[in-house]
């Protein structure tokens, strides 16, 4: 029966959120069950097509992108895919009308990933943080607001702001793997084997001013969907704290992470600030 079909597909993409991202997962957890899924499934495809590019070394991950790509445009076509991560993502892409210039755009960035390795100027880095980060912002947003275009519209550049917030600090913390192992430097205008505290101070300068408005659109997200983003924006924020506080040296050197004890801490204390109305 497709239903047990549709029911397996949906798993897989939760099961990936679980495995991939447990800070992600936590916050998708506090979200209402009646969006929950949905950003499962958003972001089991993302991850999917992110794994491809950054993890497969040992094939041909050009292959398999094009594979992939085909793969998802047979999908949002025809309403079914035999990849569940494919086959959950379209249901919530057409529940949501979700625009086919954001999947388009997202999969533009990830293809970037398979050659380009140097971004030198302002505006491909900013191209970049768009289609691999604002739009997922902007597909979450979808189902966030459920259909209420004068919402979207409203909250769109905040959600953009915050996708956009969340990549940095992932790029400052991977700052070693991207550069030593996947060949990548994103930041433009950084020397990031002479990285100093005025370059770090810069890139987290900017960071901050996406936080700061990426949480006005926070304030103003619907019930269904203020908390479980608020974690996430919490979780996000504190790993920029510490990567704030860590020598530049040191972030070149190592991978920044939250302790599991922190993050309890954090939900805890997002938790009694949301119920006090405190956002």
């Amino acid at each position: 029966m497709k239903s047990i079909f549709d029911a397996v597909s949906k798993d897989c993409s939760r099961i990936i959120t679980q495995t991939y991202s447990t800070s992600f997962s936590m916050a998708t957890k506090m979200l209402a069950n009646s969006i929950r899924q949905d950003i499962y499934n958003i972001y089991g495809f993302v991850r999917l097509a992110d794994e491809i590019v950054d993890s497969f070394h040992d094939y041909d991950k050009e292959a398999l992108f094009i594979q992939f790509e085909a793969d998802l445009e047979s999908a949002l076509n025809n309403k079914i895919s035999l990849n569940p991560i494919l086959n959950s993502f379209q249901q919530t892409y057409h529940t949501y009308s979700i625009d086919k210039d954001m999947v388009d755009a997202f999969m533009n960035s990830m293809r970037q990933d398979l050659y380009k390795t140097v971004y030198h100027t302002d505006e491909e880095y900013k191209n970049y943080i768009y289609g691999s980060a604002d739009v997922v912002g902007l597909m979450c947003l979808k189902v966030f607001v459920n259909g209420n275009h004068e919402k979207y519209e409203a909250l769109k550049e905040t959600a953009m702001a915050l996708g956009s917030a969340f990549q940095k600090v992932n790029f400052l913390r991977d700052l070693k793997a991207d550069h030593d192992e996947l060949n990548r430097t994103y930041f433009p205008n950084t020397d990031l084997n002479n990285l100093d505290e005025v370059s770090k101070k810069a890139i987290i300068d900017d960071i901050e001013n996406d936080f700061a408005e990426g949480l006005k659109g926070i304030k103003q997200l619907p019930l269904e969907a203020k908390f479980g983003v608020f974690m996430a924006y919490r979780y996000y924020n504190q790993l920029l704290v510490k990567l704030k506080t860590t020598p530049a040296l040191e972030i070149k050197s190592t991978r920044i992470r939250v302790p599991d004890y922190k993050k309890v801490e954090l939900l805890t204390r997002s938790y009694v600030k949301y119920q006090l109305n405190l956002l």
